[in-house]
């Protein structure tokens, strides 16, 4: 960005920053005045309807009153004295309503006088009724003092309630002051923040502009550097596979080499042992002793023979099958690390390589339950499905976290590796205490032409 362009833009954040702050500060100070005069409203609306209330009272309390001169009905003594006690209420919330206003207050005043006034009228006149004192009640009630009370009480309530109206005309008139204040706050702000937005539009096109040659640049780059990665990645993981193919091939041809000459070389050595034998019969017992125990030697030396051929490139697998290797690999494993294996495998057809992968994957599999898990059951399964065969390998060991596996942990990259280049996906699943789980899923391509068997000899 220019020198220039950097003084427009820090000149245009400031007053759009100042335009922001300046509408804050309108609309707070217009919504506390509305606050304000809202409730300076519901409280002369509320002192309105308290007078009003105050006035049905005491008609509510004339009206009884004169039904129980009139008819000596005790029955109309109740809707008296609920009034009453509504009318003592009503001047008790009156008092507080009127206790900030000096006017409202002086006529309350007046109004609280005369309401006594009219209320002992009505007790006397109800007390002489009540003594039967005919006379006396009846001229109380024809005079002009209760008509009186209640114009006086009539007057002084109507005059509170022109207090409230001009009160509450008056906080209108602020409300609708805040709201134009607010408006015009507005409208002036609106406009310093549209310069100040048409300012800042400017430089954001400038800056849009150049940002999207940078990006065009740095797609072009990662476009590059994504091939790139994808060729060495392509290189790598096909020298892995030749790697993994040349190691399978040296297994093999070590076999054969370990099958051809060293079986000879025993062979002969046991011939030999047979001939002498034969020729030393009535030889002494250490000579015969002797000669037993180079015959187990060598009977050793072909088991171990057997047991490395096998590790190197399993017979069974090559002359009886991936079902009968896996059978033949889990029964030796259970005889030798005192598990119990289960193991539900069914006839598969597959190519060899494919088959050396689910044979490497099981016996990983199983060497790692035997150094690692301490569990004391293991289930190896194999399902043939339509489209691709699904191995398992479960056991009920300690298990691992997963997050805490070694990223050097060859064993489980190297099944992971094999899984992958036959076109498979591995899943490891395991946690603490609940066991572990290795999963394969293959897919099934056309069975390639068998190779020539591995020979069984001694």
């Amino acid at each position: 960005m220019q020198w220039s362009q950097l003084k427009k833009f820090a000149f245009s954040l400031p007053i759009a920053i100042a335009a922001t702050l300046a509408l804050l500060a309108i609309n707070e100070i217009g919504f506390r005045s509305s606050v304000a005069a809202l409730e300076q409203v519901e409280r002369t609306q509320a002192l309105r309807d308290s007078v009003m209330q105050l006035l049905q009272s005491m008609l509510d309390a004339e009206t009884g009153h004169r039904g129980y001169l009139l008819t000596g009905d005790e029955r109309y003594l109740a809707p008296y004295d609920q009034a009453i006690s509504t009318v003592n209420t009503n001047l008790d919330q009156l008092r507080i309503m009127v206790i900030g206003s000096q006017a409202d207050l002086a006529e309350f005043a007046q109004l609280s006088r005369q309401v006594s006034r009219k209320l002992s009228e009505m007790n006397l006149s109800l007390r002489l009724r009540r003594e039967g004192n005919e006379d006396a009640w009846k001229f109380v009630l024809s005079t002009d003092v209760g008509l009186e009370n209640m114009e006086a009480i009539r007057q002084h309530a109507k005059a509170l309630i022109d207090f409230t109206t001009l009160a509450t005309l008056q906080d209108r008139g602020k409300i609708r002051q805040s709201l134009l204040l607010s408006r015009l706050g507005i409208s002036a702000v609106s406009a310093i923040g549209l310069l100040a937005f048409a300012m800042y539009l400017r430089q954001t096109t400038a800056l849009q502009k150049a940002t999207e040659r940078e990006q065009v640049l740095l797609e072009a780059e990662r476009a590059r550097l994504e091939g790139l990665v994808r060729a060495r990645t392509e290189t790598l993981s096909e020298l892995a596979r030749h790697l993994q193919v040349v190691r399978e091939e040296e297994r093999g041809h070590l076999a054969r080499e370990l099958h051809d000459e060293l079986g000879a070389l025993l062979t002969a050595a046991k011939l030999d042992v047979a001939r002498l034998k034969s020729r030393t019969a009535t030889a002494g017992p250490e000579v015969a002793e002797r000669l037993q125990h180079l015959t187990d030697t060598l009977n050793g030396v072909i088991a171990l023979k057997r047991r490395i051929i096998e590790d190197l490139r399993p017979s069974s697998l090559s002359n009886l099958g991936l079902t009968a290797a896996l059978e033949i690999l889990t029964r030796e494993f259970a005889e030798r690390a005192n598990l119990d294996v289960q193991i539900n495998v069914e006839p598969v057809t597959l190519p060899d390589a494919t088959n050396l992968t689910i044979y490497r994957m099981v016996q990983e599999s199983l060497n790692n339950i035997a150094k690692y898990a301490r569990a004391q059951h293991v289930l190896v399964t194999v399902h043939n499905h339509p489209a691709h065969i699904a191995v398992q390998i479960r056991d009920d060991g300690i298990g691992f976290a997963e997050e805490n596996v070694r990223r050097n942990a060859h064993g489980l990259l190297g099944m992971r590796h094999r899984v992958e280049a036959a076109g498979g996906r591995l899943t490891i699943t395991s946690s603490p205490d609940t066991g572990t789980l290795v999963s394969a899923v293959i897919p099934i391509v056309p069975t390639a032409p068998a190779a020539p068997a591995l020979a069984t000899a001694i």
